[in-house]
């Protein structure tokens, strides 16, 4: 299992929120490049990074610091937040991301997904963002009609390989992951499935490994230093 350590971005700094809400919003650096930088030097391979303006107002305001990150760290960006057209994708594709997450994009345009799939294969993945069993949109300030079940059978009919799966009401509460839910995933669906939201110590990186799936995020647990992220990599590993 890889582990993804993640930058939430607002205004070209670090942040994080508590399960979604714009309101509850806590600034953790404002220098990405150097924490992205600090997970390098941990042993990290990949960051997961999140453009929260891009994904609450569509664009992409914090392209800047996700080309400083790529260009300036070895690691592999996956990216999301606002993609919502090709345009977009091959702007990011172009400044060194390795894989680009469609949320609001893969519920709403089918063709888009599509499209996508076809220029860049692997290279595109599908945010799955549940609450209450269904999927939220609009940098999770609405709901869409689609169930987390018919969704992931669309994405994977359109050719979709990877899944990040968001459990919205775990995320950033520090809670632990919702086994549960990832383990039935991992049963279900042929995509490989990313873990997101609630990872807050390493019983859940043990938990999230026996389950066999593909990938978790930690995002608040390494940023409050509940977990040792060093520590956490060797044991996904």
């Amino acid at each position: 299992m890889i582990l993804l350590p993640a930058i939430d971005l607002y205004g070209g700094k670090a942040v994080r929120l508590f399960k979604g809400d714009y309101a509850q919003m806590t600034v953790y650096s404002d220098d990405p490049l150097a924490v992205a930088r600090d997970f390098e030097r941990k042993g990290a391979c990949w960051v997961h990074m999140v453009d929260l303006e891009g994904a609450r107002d569509g664009g992409t305001p914090n392209l800047p610091v996700v080309q400083s990150v790529a260009r300036g760290t070895s690691l592999r960006v996956e990216i999301g937040g606002g993609i919502r057209d090709m345009r977009t994708i091959r702007r990011y594709m172009e400044s060194g991301v390795a894989r680009v997450i469609l949320g609001t994009a893969a519920v709403q345009d089918e063709a888009l997904v599509r499209e996508a799939v076809a220029a860049y294969g692997e290279g595109v993945a599908v945010g799955a963002d549940v609450r209450d069993g269904r999927i939220a949109v609009k940098g999770w300030l609405e709901s869409s009609a689609y169930t987390l079940s018919d969704f992931l059978e669309k994405m994977q009919l359109l050719g979709v390989k990877t899944v990040v799966c968001t459990d919205i009401s775990r995320d950033g509460a520090m809670r632990g992951a919702n086994l549960a839910l990832y383990g039935e995933l991992s049963r279900r669906c042929a995509m490989d499935i990313v873990a997101s939201g609630g990872v807050s110590g390493m019983e859940d990186v043990r938990a999230l490994r026996a389950l066999g799936i593909y990938g978790a995020i930690v995002g608040k647990a390494y940023y409050t230093g509940a977990l040792d992220l060093a520590e956490a990599i060797e044991v996904a590993r």
